[in-house]
């Protein structure tokens, strides 16, 4: 009998998930050639892809990965309905993706899953390395459609927070083995006796060319404590954990405990937040830490401290193959040569009600002057929460929806103060913002704490790329293996 084969080492650098549309295909790939784990947002990807359709059409690399799909009615229906024969006037509004419910049609499914295949399959194109997907846990109606298109296109990990995510892995065990998934909606306001719905998705119809094998499953959490239960408690296996601390951009976990808030309106974390690394390495599962690494010293850190290596976003943002829109990335960029950039852990600008890092960019949703400018507009509505209806219907709000909107739907009015519509701000950063009566979205930033560690590494590398920064904080594990052998 042949010895099992080895299997590969775990990646000591994962390039963070981040936003709409940032860890795109391309930051993906560009990482994912180099040895380490590059990683594509899932969240919203079927209004990436349609828009993208949109503005640029299908070219040679998208054909080629479309063509592999395994059912080809899928891919003449999106096109035909949303890649013109004429790319979109950039002052004209994009057609839009209906709005998820649990009411959705198959139409809507199949859409996500073409979508997500498209973005991993572009991001496997051309080497064999691994190609993660990250997913938001809060954001729950596309979830199982998109797992299941990343799946097709060979996804090696899955990455989901915001939230505990103890369903996911059987739902990749399900998934895997070709069999139908069901789970229920969560719902605000079900009384005794009322049942949720259930979101269903069913992958056998897309099986005819496809062998899907099972990726592994990350957990992202802030803590020891939600680690463990994450471990103990799923459904499936838990193949590993990212521990983020609340440096890292994007939403954070809320501290433990009362909420207390510092002078300038951020939340404060205490000694309940500190995560017990003693504790993590007893879970005997590996681990990456994330979280203002912006230094090889810190990478050295995280792997003293048990941890296989680091998740980086930041630094990834800002590099050439980032999915940031351009000019964005040069107005911060060009700010941040001035100065410090400040970052402000907001309690009220995500619906989701997480805390979530603002960068304070000019011009951009940050500013108070353009936040009440803009129009309350809900059409995309990936953060709006299902609750009962006075009929004992179900319907969807969104404390970022216009606020008399809200309010009917029985929703807080003090809910609503602060309240940023992330779905269209975040798809304007990524330069796919919507055009609302002539006006285009205007974009909202998020980065990590270290965002001003971003001019540190322009200075050293200039114009810098997805090389560079792996490269850069890969110096510390040299010096270590060079060390090491001079030991031995």
């Amino acid at each position: 009998m042949s010895a099992a084969a080895t299997p590969p080492p775990l990646p000591w650098l994962i390039q963070g998930g981040m936003g709409i549309g940032i860890s795109n295909w391309t930051l993906a790939r560009a990482v994912s050639r180099l040895g380490q784990l590059g990683v594509v947002s899932g969240t919203a990807i079927d209004s990436v892809f349609v828009r993208r359709l949109q503005d640029h059409g299908v070219d040679s690399a998208l054909q080629r990965v479309l063509d592999r799909f395994p059912l080809q009615s899928v891919v003449k229906d999106v096109l035909a309905k949303y890649a013109p024969a004429r790319h979109r006037d950039p002052s004209a509004p994009y057609r839009p993706v209906p709005m998820l419910t649990h009411r959705n049609v198959q139409a809507s499914q199949d859409l996500l899953v073409l979508a997500a295949y498209s973005e991993v399959a572009q991001a496997k194109e051309g080497h064999d390395g691994l190609v993660g997907i990250n997913l938001l846990t809060k954001v729950e109606i596309p979830t199982v459609a998109t797992l299941y298109g990343a799946m097709l296109a060979g996804v090696d990990y899955v990455m989901m927070g915001a939230g505990i995510p103890s369903h996911i892995p059987g739902i990749l065990d399900r998934l895997a083995d070709g069999e139908p998934v069901e789970l229920p909606l969560s719902v605000d306001g079900l009384g005794e006796g009322e049942h949720a719905p259930t979101l269903r998705f069913d992958p056998r119809r897309l099986l005819a060319k496809f062998t899907v094998h099972r990726p592994k499953f990350l957990g992202i959490v802030s803590s020891h404590v939600l680690a463990t239960a994450l471990a103990r408690r799923s459904n499936g296996v838990v193949d590993g954990f990212v521990i983020e601390s609340p440096t890292a951009g994007g939403h954070n976990a809320p501290p433990r405990g009362r909420l207390q808030l510092d002078n300038e309106g951020n939340p404060v974390y205490g000694e309940r937040d500190v995560v017990d690394y003693d504790a993590m390495r007893a879970l005997g599962l590996p681990f990456w830490i994330a979280g203002g690494v912006t230094t090889p010293e810190k990478v050295r850190e995280a792997r003293d401290l048990g941890a296989v290596g680091v998740q980086v976003g930041t630094l990834f943002a800002y590099c050439r193959e980032s999915g940031m829109e351009p000019g964005l990335r040069q107005r911060i960029i060009e700010t941040l040569d001035e100065g410090p950039v400040s970052i402000a852990t907001s309690i009220l600008a995500s619906p989701t009600g997480y805390p979530f890092k603002v960068a304070e960019i000019e011009g951009t949703l940050s500013e108070h002057e353009c936040y009440v400018e803009r129009e309350r507009v809900c059409d995309l509505g990936y953060l709006r929460e299902a609750y009962v209806t006075d009929r004992h219907t179900i319907g969807y709000r969104c404390p970022a929806e216009p606020v008399n909107q809200y309010v009917a739907k029985g929703g807080r009015l003090e809910d609503t103060i602060g309240r940023v519509c992330l779905c269209n701000s975040l798809m304007a950063a990524t330069g796919l913002g919507q055009v609302h009566h002539g006006e285009h979205e205007l974009p909202i930033v998020t980065s990590g704490d270290c965002i001003n560690e971003v001019a540190h590494l322009r200075h050293e590398l200039g114009d810098y790329s997805a090389a560079d920064v792996i490269d850069y904080l890969a110096a510390s594990l040299e010096a270590s293996q060079s060390l090491s052998a001079h030991s031995s």
